[in-house]
C-alpha cells in the first residue's frame, strides 16, 4: 500500500508521539512506499512564522529522507482537482493532499475526520 502522511500524522511519527497510535505506525512501517506532500512543508513553515508551530523545516525535510519516505511535489495537475472538491473543508492545504491522494492514487493517512467525506482513500486516525 502506498501511503500519503497529512502534515499532523508526518509530525507525530517524527516526534514518535503516542497519538499517533500502534495500528498507523504500523500502517506507516509496513507501507509499500509513504509519501510526504511538499505542501505539509509548506504548512509547517507558515505555521510557524505565524507561532502556532514550533519545527524547523530543514529537520522536517531531513525526516523524510530519514525516515525512508519519498517527497512528493505538488504538481499542476494535483492543484487542478482542489477546484472539483466539494467544500467539506476549508483548509487549502488538506484540500491539497486530498487531491494529490486522489490524482496518485494514495491512501491519505490524516487525523481530521472531515477528510473521509472525500473519498475512500482517506484513513482517519
Amino acid at each position: 500500500m502506498r501511503l500519503l502522511l497529512d502534515t499532523q500524522v508526518f509530525l507525530w511519527f517524527l516526534e514518535d508521539s503516542r497519538k499517533l497510535g500502534k495500528l498507523p505506525r504500523k500502517l506507516i512501517v509496513e507501507a509499500e512506499e509513504v509519501l510526504i506532500s511538499a505542501a505539509s512543508i509548506w504548512e509547517a513553515a507558515i505555521k510557524t512564522g505565524i507561532g502556532k508551530l514550533d519545527v524547523s523545516s530543514e529537520n522536517l525535510i531531513a525526516g523524510i529522507s530519514a525516515s525512508g519516505f519519498t517527497e512528493l511535489p505538488v504538481r499542476a495537475s494535483h492543484a487542478a482537482i482542489v477546484q472539483s472538491l466539494p467544500h467539506h473543508h476549508r483548509d487549502p492545504f488538506d484540500r491539497l493532499l486530498v487531491a494529490q491522494a486522489i490524482y496518485e492514487p494514495l491512501h491519505l493517512i490524516t487525523a481530521d475526520a472531515l477528510l473521509k467525506q472525500y473519498s475512500e482513500l482517506v484513513t482517519v486516525v
